[in-house]
């Protein structure tokens, strides 16, 4: 499922830079996660990355409105990086 950014978040901008499927983008008053766009890393990291970097526990979190298992991630992943091979155990 893909993950999404609570209340919580400072807007310190930290997730943003981590995500490589450009899925993180600044909103009103904090950052946002576009679900289509949201593989949780599978195909590029072991963890997603934005919630390593995140200072604040619980600020981004599963989205429970977008639900997909590990294969629907990873075919995201493939049409959003065409010819591309996937990074060895991201998923």
């Amino acid at each position: 499922m893909a993950h999404k950014i609570t209340e919580e978040c400072i807007s310190c901008g930290a997730c943003e830079t981590e995500c490589k499927n450009e899925a993180i983008s600044e909103g009103d008053t904090i950052y946002v996660i576009d679900p289509e766009k949201c593989t949780e890393c599978v195909g590029i990291a072991e963890e997603p990355r934005c919630v390593e970097v995140c200072p604040i526990d619980d600020a981004i979190i599963h989205d429970p409105d977008h639900k997909e298992t590990k294969e629907q991630l990873l075919e995201k992943w493939r049409k959003l990086h065409p010819g591309e091979e996937p990074a060895p155990g991201s998923f």
